[in-house]
Protein backbone atom coordinates (compact mmCIF):
# COMPACT_ATOMS: atom_id res chain seq x y z
CA UNK A 1 0.00 0.00 0.00
CA UNK A 2 1.08 3.33 -0.48
CA UNK A 3 2.88 5.78 2.17
CA UNK A 4 0.80 8.70 3.28
CA UNK A 5 -0.01 11.20 1.06
CA UNK A 6 0.34 15.30 1.88
CA UNK A 7 -2.89 16.66 2.67
CA UNK A 8 -3.97 20.40 3.17
CA UNK A 9 -1.17 22.29 4.77
CA UNK A 10 -1.76 21.91 8.63
CA UNK A 11 -3.25 18.51 8.29
CA UNK A 12 -1.21 16.32 7.93
CA UNK A 13 -1.84 12.49 7.84
CA UNK A 14 -0.39 11.22 11.35
CA UNK A 15 -2.20 14.54 12.89
CA UNK A 16 -5.58 13.78 11.30
CA UNK A 17 -6.00 9.89 10.22
CA UNK A 18 -8.29 8.18 12.57
CA UNK A 19 -6.57 5.38 14.95
CA UNK A 20 -3.73 7.54 15.13
CA UNK A 21 -4.63 8.68 18.44
CA UNK A 22 -6.72 12.08 19.77
CA UNK A 23 -9.87 12.18 17.26
CA UNK A 24 -11.43 8.96 15.95
CA UNK A 25 -9.00 6.90 17.96
CA UNK A 26 -11.78 4.28 17.35
CA UNK A 27 -11.06 3.61 14.12
CA UNK A 28 -8.56 1.45 12.92
CA UNK A 29 -5.67 3.15 10.57
CA UNK A 30 -5.64 1.16 8.07
CA UNK A 31 -6.71 2.72 4.64
CA UNK A 32 -9.52 1.54 2.54
CA UNK A 33 -8.71 4.39 -0.31
CA UNK A 34 -5.64 5.83 -1.03
CA UNK A 35 -5.50 8.72 -3.69
CA UNK A 36 -2.91 10.36 -5.05
CA UNK A 37 -2.06 13.31 -7.42
CA UNK A 38 -5.91 12.48 -9.11
CA UNK A 39 -6.75 14.69 -11.73
CA UNK A 40 -9.90 14.70 -14.27
CA UNK A 41 -10.17 16.75 -16.83
CA UNK A 42 -13.78 16.46 -19.34
CA UNK A 43 -13.63 17.64 -22.88
CA UNK A 44 -16.29 18.75 -24.71
CA UNK A 45 -14.77 19.87 -28.23
CA UNK A 46 -11.66 22.55 -27.65
CA UNK A 47 -12.70 22.90 -23.72
CA UNK A 48 -11.44 21.28 -20.94
CA UNK A 49 -13.15 20.97 -17.72
CA UNK A 50 -10.62 20.58 -14.64
CA UNK A 51 -13.03 18.75 -12.15
CA UNK A 52 -9.87 17.44 -10.04
CA UNK A 53 -6.84 18.99 -9.60
CA UNK A 54 -4.13 16.73 -8.30
CA UNK A 55 -5.82 15.45 -5.31
CA UNK A 56 -4.60 13.16 -2.73
CA UNK A 57 -6.59 11.21 0.21
CA UNK A 58 -6.75 8.49 2.23
CA UNK A 59 -9.98 6.87 3.68
CA UNK A 60 -9.48 4.42 6.62
CA UNK A 61 -11.57 1.43 7.58
CA UNK A 62 -14.97 2.24 9.49
CA UNK A 63 -14.39 5.76 9.28
CA UNK A 64 -16.65 8.67 8.16
CA UNK A 65 -15.83 11.22 5.94
CA UNK A 66 -17.91 14.09 5.21
CA UNK A 67 -17.47 16.04 2.13
CA UNK A 68 -18.31 20.28 1.41
CA UNK A 69 -17.62 22.36 -1.03
CA UNK A 70 -19.83 24.27 -3.86
CA UNK A 71 -21.39 22.59 -6.89
CA UNK A 72 -18.70 21.74 -9.23
CA UNK A 73 -15.58 21.62 -6.85
CA UNK A 74 -14.81 17.78 -7.53
CA UNK A 75 -16.51 16.16 -4.19
CA UNK A 76 -18.94 14.12 -6.31
CA UNK A 77 -16.01 13.68 -9.62
CA UNK A 78 -14.38 12.11 -6.77
CA UNK A 79 -16.44 9.86 -5.53
CA UNK A 80 -17.47 8.31 -8.74
CA UNK A 81 -14.02 7.62 -9.33
CA UNK A 82 -13.14 5.89 -5.75
CA UNK A 83 -16.96 3.84 -6.96
CA UNK A 84 -15.40 2.62 -10.08
CA UNK A 85 -17.80 4.86 -12.13
CA UNK A 86 -15.29 6.90 -13.75
CA UNK A 87 -12.10 6.92 -14.10
CA UNK A 88 -8.75 9.46 -13.50
CA UNK A 89 -7.33 11.27 -16.08
CA UNK A 90 -3.72 11.15 -14.35
CA UNK A 91 -2.88 9.53 -10.92
CA UNK A 92 -3.52 6.54 -9.18
CA UNK A 93 -6.41 5.47 -7.08
CA UNK A 94 -6.35 2.01 -5.45
CA UNK A 95 -8.93 0.56 -3.24
CA UNK A 96 -7.20 -2.18 -0.81
CA UNK A 97 -4.57 -3.89 -3.31
CA UNK A 98 -7.02 -3.24 -5.59
CA UNK A 99 -5.42 -0.69 -8.25
CA UNK A 100 -8.73 0.97 -9.84
CA UNK A 101 -6.49 3.02 -12.03
CA UNK A 102 -5.69 0.27 -14.57
CA UNK A 103 -8.68 -2.21 -13.93
CA UNK A 104 -10.36 -3.52 -16.55
CA UNK A 105 -14.05 -2.43 -17.23
CA UNK A 106 -14.94 -6.04 -15.74
CA UNK A 107 -12.79 -5.72 -12.86
CA UNK A 108 -14.66 -2.47 -12.26
CA UNK A 109 -18.03 -4.19 -12.60
CA UNK A 110 -16.71 -6.89 -9.75
CA UNK A 111 -15.18 -4.41 -7.41
CA UNK A 112 -18.54 -2.70 -7.73
CA UNK A 113 -20.54 -5.60 -7.42
CA UNK A 114 -18.59 -7.07 -4.55
CA UNK A 115 -17.24 -4.16 -2.35
CA UNK A 116 -19.06 -0.64 -2.83
CA UNK A 117 -22.34 0.25 -1.95
CA UNK A 118 -24.23 3.72 -3.84
CA UNK A 119 -26.61 6.08 -2.02
CA UNK A 120 -27.79 9.16 -4.09
CA UNK A 121 -29.82 11.67 -3.54
CA UNK A 122 -32.92 10.39 -6.07
CA UNK A 123 -33.93 6.72 -4.41
CA UNK A 124 -34.33 5.07 -8.06
CA UNK A 125 -36.32 2.15 -6.33
CA UNK A 126 -38.61 0.35 -8.25
CA UNK A 127 -42.09 1.43 -8.84
CA UNK A 128 -43.88 -2.18 -9.18
CA UNK A 129 -41.62 -3.59 -6.55
CA UNK A 130 -42.38 -3.72 -2.43
CA UNK A 131 -39.48 -2.56 -0.45
CA UNK A 132 -38.56 -5.84 0.54
CA UNK A 133 -38.53 -6.88 -3.53
CA UNK A 134 -36.30 -3.81 -4.10
CA UNK A 135 -33.69 -5.07 -1.56
CA UNK A 136 -34.18 -8.73 -2.83
CA UNK A 137 -32.82 -7.53 -6.43
CA UNK A 138 -29.59 -6.70 -4.54
CA UNK A 139 -29.40 -9.99 -2.47
CA UNK A 140 -29.94 -12.60 -5.13
CA UNK A 141 -26.97 -11.43 -6.88
CA UNK A 142 -24.27 -10.79 -4.29
CA UNK A 143 -22.06 -13.25 -2.91
CA UNK A 144 -22.16 -13.14 0.54
CA UNK A 145 -25.65 -10.79 0.76
CA UNK A 146 -27.45 -10.39 4.28
CA UNK A 147 -31.57 -10.99 4.13
CA UNK A 148 -33.52 -8.02 3.03
CA UNK A 149 -35.82 -8.54 6.19
CA UNK A 150 -32.25 -8.19 7.94
CA UNK A 151 -31.08 -4.75 6.21
CA UNK A 152 -34.37 -3.00 6.48
CA UNK A 153 -34.47 -4.09 9.86
CA UNK A 154 -31.24 -2.07 9.64
CA UNK A 155 -32.81 1.04 8.76
CA UNK A 156 -36.09 0.73 10.90
CA UNK A 157 -37.98 -0.14 8.18
CA UNK A 158 -39.32 -3.60 9.53
CA UNK A 159 -43.16 -2.87 9.60
CA UNK A 160 -43.12 -1.58 6.17
CA UNK A 161 -41.21 -4.06 3.98
CA UNK A 162 -44.28 -5.13 2.10
CA UNK A 163 -45.26 -1.44 0.91
CA UNK A 164 -44.85 0.01 -2.48
CA UNK A 165 -42.56 2.92 -2.98
CA UNK A 166 -45.47 5.06 -3.22
CA UNK A 167 -46.90 3.79 -0.16
CA UNK A 168 -43.53 5.13 1.66
CA UNK A 169 -42.60 8.84 2.39
CA UNK A 170 -39.47 9.95 1.05
CA UNK A 171 -37.03 9.33 4.24
CA UNK A 172 -38.60 5.87 3.89
CA UNK A 173 -37.81 5.60 0.40
CA UNK A 174 -34.04 6.79 1.23
CA UNK A 175 -33.54 4.33 3.62
CA UNK A 176 -35.12 1.50 1.38
CA UNK A 177 -32.07 2.32 -0.80
CA UNK A 178 -29.69 2.50 1.87
CA UNK A 179 -31.17 -0.78 2.91
CA UNK A 180 -30.65 -1.85 -0.95
CA UNK A 181 -26.93 -0.50 -0.91
CA UNK A 182 -26.06 -2.39 2.47
CA UNK A 183 -27.59 -5.52 1.99
CA UNK A 184 -25.05 -7.27 0.30
CA UNK A 185 -22.32 -6.36 2.92
CA UNK A 186 -20.41 -3.54 1.54
CA UNK A 187 -16.96 -2.22 2.60
CA UNK A 188 -17.52 1.32 1.88
CA UNK A 189 -20.54 3.21 1.09
CA UNK A 190 -20.18 6.22 -1.40
CA UNK A 191 -23.25 8.33 -0.41
CA UNK A 192 -24.07 11.78 -2.85
CA UNK A 193 -26.45 13.95 -1.27
CA UNK A 194 -27.83 11.29 1.02
CA UNK A 195 -30.48 13.82 2.22
CA UNK A 196 -30.72 16.94 -0.25
CA UNK A 197 -34.34 16.52 -0.62
CA UNK A 198 -35.76 16.07 2.77
CA UNK A 199 -36.33 17.81 5.41
CA UNK A 200 -34.79 17.94 8.33
CA UNK A 201 -36.43 15.83 10.72
CA UNK A 202 -36.48 12.83 8.09
CA UNK A 203 -33.05 13.70 6.79
CA UNK A 204 -31.58 12.78 10.55
CA UNK A 205 -33.65 9.89 10.34
CA UNK A 206 -31.28 8.72 7.37
CA UNK A 207 -28.11 10.05 9.07
CA UNK A 208 -29.68 7.61 12.24
CA UNK A 209 -29.25 4.80 9.55
CA UNK A 210 -25.63 5.65 8.64
CA UNK A 211 -24.59 5.77 11.44
CA UNK A 212 -26.11 2.73 12.58
CA UNK A 213 -24.73 0.61 9.70
CA UNK A 214 -21.08 2.71 10.72
CA UNK A 215 -21.08 1.45 13.63
CA UNK A 216 -22.79 -2.01 13.55
CA UNK A 217 -21.37 -3.24 10.33
CA UNK A 218 -17.87 -0.71 10.45
CA UNK A 219 -18.64 -0.17 7.33
CA UNK A 220 -16.90 3.13 5.74
CA UNK A 221 -18.73 5.78 4.48
CA UNK A 222 -17.94 9.26 2.61
CA UNK A 223 -21.09 11.50 2.22
CA UNK A 224 -20.90 14.50 0.47
CA UNK A 225 -23.16 16.78 1.33
CA UNK A 226 -24.12 20.97 0.93
CA UNK A 227 -25.70 20.31 4.59
CA UNK A 228 -22.70 21.95 7.00
CA UNK A 229 -24.38 20.68 9.96
CA UNK A 230 -23.93 16.96 8.83
CA UNK A 231 -20.01 17.69 9.49
CA UNK A 232 -20.54 17.33 13.02
CA UNK A 233 -21.13 13.36 12.35
CA UNK A 234 -17.74 12.66 10.74
CA UNK A 235 -14.44 11.61 11.90
CA UNK A 236 -12.76 13.83 9.47
CA UNK A 237 -14.35 16.46 7.31
CA UNK A 238 -12.77 17.36 3.86
CA UNK A 239 -13.42 20.88 2.20
CA UNK A 240 -13.13 21.09 -1.62
CA UNK A 241 -12.84 24.09 -3.62
CA UNK A 242 -11.90 24.14 -7.18
CA UNK A 243 -10.97 20.65 -7.82
CA UNK A 244 -8.41 20.29 -4.53
CA UNK A 245 -8.87 19.91 -1.19
CA UNK A 246 -8.72 22.81 0.53
CA UNK A 247 -8.82 21.87 4.41
CA UNK A 248 -8.77 18.56 6.41
CA UNK A 249 -10.33 18.52 9.91
CA UNK A 250 -10.63 15.72 12.07
CA UNK A 251 -13.37 16.28 14.60
CA UNK A 252 -12.49 16.35 18.52
CA UNK A 253 -15.73 15.02 19.13
CA UNK A 254 -18.81 13.61 17.24
CA UNK A 255 -22.40 14.60 17.30
CA UNK A 256 -25.31 12.11 17.19
CA UNK A 257 -27.58 12.64 14.31
CA UNK A 258 -30.30 14.27 16.65
CA UNK A 259 -27.78 17.16 17.70
CA UNK A 260 -27.10 17.97 13.65
CA UNK A 261 -27.91 21.58 13.57
CA UNK A 262 -29.84 21.71 10.08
Amino acid sequence: MAGHPTLAPGNRPDEDAPGRGGAGSDIRAEPVFTAHGVTKVYRSGEVEVHALRGVDLELYEGEIAVMLGPSGSGKSTLLNIMGGLDRATAGTVRFRDHDLTNASERQLTRYRRDHVGFVFQFYNLIPSLTAWENVALVTEIASDPMTPDEALELVGLKDRMTHFPAQLSGGEQQRVAIARAIAKRPEVLLCDEPTGALDSKTGILVLEALTRINEELKTTLAIITHNAGIRQIAHRVFTFRDGRIAETVTNATRAQPSEVTW
